[in-house]
């Protein structure tokens, strides 16, 4: 798969999220709290209370993937 990266855009949800939510918990959020396509060419950002950690959740044309870093 060619990424285009200058297509890609970055969202970054504010506040904290429950960092037990895996998948389909932040599709939940990103589709109905920050009202996006959750199957766009979008990078959901999502940071834990301490913002020690960050998952990125993305759609890769075939099913969802999701990037963790501590």
């Amino acid at each position: 798969m060619i990424v285009r990266w200058k297509e890609v855009k970055n969202l970054l949800k504010t506040g904290v999220t429950d960092f037990r939510k895996q998948i389909n918990g932040l599709s939940i959020i990103a589709k109905e709290e920050l009202k996006q396509n959750i199957f766009s060419s979008i990078l959901f950002m999502f940071c834990n209370k301490n913002r020690s950690r960050i998952k990125i959740l993305y759609w890769d044309k075939n099913g969802f993937c999701l990037w963790q870093k501590r």
